[in-house]
């Protein structure tokens, strides 16, 4: 299949799977950027480093300099940690 061919058809779902707000976002916008997504999401649900570099084949140092600063919903997720955080010590 050629690359044309290809992204026509990955454009096409992307745009039937995500919101329009999604859609105009960075997310997906390459098949490659599933596997960003996925270990990124890894890493905010707090798997260990070494675990989830391991599942993707590659070295702790890569994956805390390629994959750990995108996901989508970061901000909020990382905020309800520290409220529940300072809430545990009221």
């Amino acid at each position: 299949m050629g690359y044309t061919t290809y992204d026509r058809a990955w454009h096409e779902a992307w745009e039937l799977a995500l919101s329009p707000g999604l859609v105009a976002s960075p997310l997906a916008a390459r098949p490659y950027d599933l596997r960003h997504s996925a270990l990124s999401t890894w890493l905010n649900a707090g798997v260990d480093p070494t675990e989830v570099a391991e599942r993707a084949g590659n070295s702790v140092e890569v994956l805390m300099t390629r994959y750990a600063k995108c996901l989508y919903g970061r901000q909020a997720l990382g905020d309800g940690r520290i409220d529940g955080l300072l809430d545990a010590y009221n």
